[in-house]
């Protein structure tokens, strides 16, 4: 069995056409489910790029070994599942972004890791000096489209499927779009009409952590006037949906090229992404580390393998570490340590989920960690530059700690459960308000659901804390029987 996991970054389920949008331009992705698995409620392990990609790749929740950060990728001395099929003798091929691994993790967990083209982005739309600079809305792309990063990494994993590659192999695409900024080649950057887009998430909801209007303050959002900021945030989804379109556009190509070499009848193809996006909704931009809603936490997982059902849809919740697992057991490689993570392979023959099954997200530092924080002025690029995008987020999370403060969240089929020991909890009916419109913590109408689910993640946490290795060391002294 070969494996391909193609990887958008910052991609919410509910931007794809098969997911329910209706206006994506999404037709491969769709197609892609039509033929196999789609897990229609896939929710994420953190909601920033390298702790979520750590804890796919270990099938270890952040907690277990402190992935929380961007600044600390999986090292040697841990497990993760590139070098899991390296060592199983796999060619493992890496053409995208890192996010994921130590550069003393390379060596061992790949033969080749290759980062392809020359930009990615358009220039800023607005002047620094204009209110919507700090949006993260950029004009469209100009470059050739040859030398996009994305399409060149994707390009590179053709390439590698046409060169008759020996196998087993994994060819891993994580690649950058729509991670914001929101620009794109100029065709999709323009593709989809604000006219048509459904009503976004409202901004300034009452009962919301304090991060919401903070980074509406930071970025200058909050010195628009209603119309203009509403014009905005519809024009940032549209850009977003485009991108998404111009993913959907390469992942086409790899699909045509994965049948035309003969290689589909054995190759296993999962589409994923590591979190979601706010794009407008909720008058946001970008993601926070502990946010957890939804269209942050819940990403596409479309899963085609040989054999396989096509058409299946998985309605019960399943996290993305499941990838760990899953890829495991279908390559016939036992794990050499412990997994939080279930195999799926199952559901890829047809078998529904399991409709008790909690999914849980964390995020967030503490204060007795500032090493964590973003904004650090002797280590982060943009904390010293206010000409930079980013400059907002580090300055918010230096002013204000708190706003940014630990996080574990669980999402089960009906309700969603927020506990921050530093800010503001959160309890959405999902069944009644699927958008998480209203925070019912504390409401007394809920107070049951609360006190059980409260009560499930503390079992959750003390089972989970901590992992122990498989190998054991001599206890006895030399020459000693004890």
């Amino acid at each position: 069995m070969n494996f391909i996991f193609f990887m958008p970054d910052e991609l919410r389920a509910e931007s794809v056409g098969c997911y329910g949008h209706p206006l994506a331009p999404t037709p491969n992705i769709d197609a892609l489910a039509a033929q196999g698995t789609r897990f229609d409620q896939c929710h994420v392990q953190h909601s920033v790029c390298t702790p979520s990609r750590c804890s796919m790749m270990t099938g270890w929740y952040p907690h277990v070994r402190g992935h929380r950060t961007l600044w600390h990728l999986l090292r040697p001395d841990e497990p993760n599942l590139l070098r899991c099929l390296k060592q199983a003798g796999y060619q493992v091929q890496w053409f995208g972004k890192n996010d994921l691994l130590s550069q003393d993790s390379f060596a061992g967990s790949a033969d080749v890791a290759e980062r392809r083209g020359k930009g990615v982005f358009g220039k800023p739309a607005y002047p620094v000096d204009d209110p919507r600079f700090y949006s993260f809305l950029f004009d469209a792309y100009e470059g050739p489209l040859e030398e996009h990063g994305d399409y060149a990494c994707v390009q590179a994993g053709i390439d590698f499927l046409r060169s008759k590659p020996k196998e087993p192999f994994i060819l891993y695409l994580p690649l950058i779009f729509p991670h914001c900024p929101y620009s794109a080649p100029a065709h999709w950057h323009n593709a989809v009409d604000l006219e048509d887009l459904p009503p976004l998430r409202p901004a300034g909801l009452p009962n919301r952590p304090d991060f919401h209007s903070l980074i509406r303050r930071y970025r200058r959002l909050d010195e628009l006037d209603e119309g203009e900021h509403e014009a905005l945030m519809r024009k940032i989804q549209a850009v977003y949906l485009g991108m998404t379109g111009f993913i959907d556009e390469l992942l086409g190509r790899l699909l045509n090229t994965l049948e035309d070499t003969g290689l589909a009848d054995s190759t296993t193809v999962s589409f994923f992404s590591d979190h979601g996006d706010y794009a407008g909704d909720y008058g946001l931009v970008e993601k926070w580390p502990s946010a957890c809603e939804d269209i942050i936490t819940r990403v596409p997982l479309v899963v085609r393998t040989p054999g396989g059902k096509a058409g299946h849809v998985v309605d019960e919740p399943v996290e993305l570490f499941d990838i760990m697992a899953t890829t495991l057991e279908q390559a016939g490689i036992e794990a050499q340590h412990t997994l939080f993570a279930r195999s799926y392979t199952a559901q890829l023959q047809g078998a529904p989920g399991d409709p008790a099954r909690i999914a849980y997200t964390e995020g967030g530092y503490a204060r007795h960690e500032p090493h964590c924080f973003e904004g650090l002025p002797t280590r982060d690029f943009f904390a010293r530059d206010k000409a930079n995008i980013y400059y907002p987020k580090g300055a918010q999370q230096q002013d204000y700690p708190d706003s940014v403060g630990r996080v574990v969240a669980m999402r089960s089929t009906t309700h969603r459960f927020v506990y921050r020991p530093t800010g503001m909890c959160e309890l959405y009916d999902l069944q009644a308000d699927p958008q998480e419109l209203h925070n019912l913590y504390g409401d007394l109408s809920h107070r049951t659901v609360q006190q059980r689910m409260e009560s499930e993640m503390l079992r959750w946490l003390v089972q989970t804390s901590d992992v122990t290795p498989f190998d054991a060391d001599p206890r006895g002294l030399a020459g000693s029987p004890y």
